[in-house]
């Protein structure tokens, strides 16, 4: 019997590995497809449930209806049980050779739908748009606050990417204040590349992507999905504005368009190829750099946004973090070719 082949691949930014099957692949676990769970009557994100939740901080509501009452399309609240709250002060203390501050921050919920069964996949293209706005809006607003360095967006559909307790469609907001490990990791990548090159590497990624076209998902005029060269888990997508933009909170409304487009066709593809999965959403963004002058002095060049997409269908175990390596069964070539394969099945009129 002939063994699989793999590859070692080594993704250009953080330098982290991946160990590819590109010939033959391991047979994917199994995995209940997420669904809703039908339970409208108690679950507080529904409309006519308002008061059941914190207060709005934000909404898109139709004309002449009022705050925390039914006729909203978005909805955003504080998290019920914050990770991260607004102080006085940061309190930073040194303990020993240990640091340690008050968990100043924002913790917020956006319920992206009134309908329990809605998602980015059957959802109308104006309210995916809605959506990405209140994205947006979020991030404007809190990095206002000059305490607080990153604005973390991030979506956990299904009990494996941990939504636990509440099926209704919904994303996070959590600023913290310091920037994410994994954000400067891609920063230091993006630098070093920057400095070297003089170029922007997801810039030059997305050129050489569409030259070769086997790792390319889908596109339209201003929006690019692509499966990372290195990526780490089966059906790993990348969608990349294809003009320079260090900053989500830069995108204009006609390109808020551009990307609904492009997320509504993607997770649609996702949904139909791996039978509705679960899933984590996360967008990569530029920090705050109002409060830390002369730090990455060349961000609006070296860096680029984007939003990150992994289905959650294979688990990490003791190789992957013991070494910092990842295992994918399903080379991303193999993975383009099942995620082009089907025919779209784009409903505009349910949500």
């Amino acid at each position: 019997m002939n063994a699989d082949i793999t590859e070692l691949r080594k993704d250009p930014i953080t330098g982290r590995w991946a160990i590819i099957y590109v010939d033959g692949q391991r047979e994917l676990p199994k995995w209940e497809p997420v669904g809703a769970d039908g339970d409208t009557e108690n679950c507080p994100f529904c409309e006519g449930h308002e008061d059941r939740t914190s207060p709005e901080i934000f909404a898109y509501r139709k004309e002449g209806t009022y705050p925390n009452t039914p006729g909203w399309f978005v909805r955003c609240i504080p998290h019920i049980r914050p990770w991260l709250s607004v102080r006085a002060n940061l309190d930073r203390k040194g303990l020993g050779l240990f640091d340690m501050m008050h968990s100043i921050g924002a913790h917020e919920v956006i319920i992206e739908t009134p309908h329990h069964d809605c998602d980015y996949h059957n959802s109308s293209l104006e309210q995916v748009v809605r959506i990405l706005s209140t994205y947006r809006n979020r991030i404007v607003d809190l990095k206002k606050d000059q305490r607080l360095k990153y604005v973390l967006i991030f979506k956990n559909r299904g009990k494996p990417a941990g939504s636990l307790h509440v099926s209704h469609a919904h994303s996070q907001v959590i600023a913290t204040p310091v920037v994410p490990i994994r954000t400067i990791q891609e920063l230091h990548g993006t630098l070093k590349y920057f400095k070297m090159k003089d170029r922007c590497i997801f810039c030059d990624i997305i050129r050489q992507e569409l030259k070769d076209g086997v790792r390319v998902v889908d596109e339209n005029e201003t929006f690019l999905c692509l499966i990372p060269y290195a990526s780490r888990f089966p059906y790993e997508c990348l969608i990349l504005p294809k003009r320079h933009r260090a900053q989500f909170s830069q995108i204009e409304d006609a390109e808020l368009k551009g990307l609904a487009q492009l997320f509504k066709r993607i997770f649609n593809r996702l949904h139909q190829v791996l039978n509705d999965p679960p899933y984590n959403c996360v967008l990569h963004d530029a920090p705050n750099t109002v409060p830390q002058k002369g730090a990455w002095q060349t961000i609006d060049q070296d860096y680029h946004w984007h939003f990150e997409i992994i289905p959650r269908i294979m688990r990490t175990a003791g190789f992957e973090w013991g070494s910092g390596f990842h295992i994918n069964p399903i080379a991303p070539e193999k993975a383009v070719q099942d995620l082009r394969s089907i025919s779209l099945k784009i409903d505009e009129t349910k949500c």
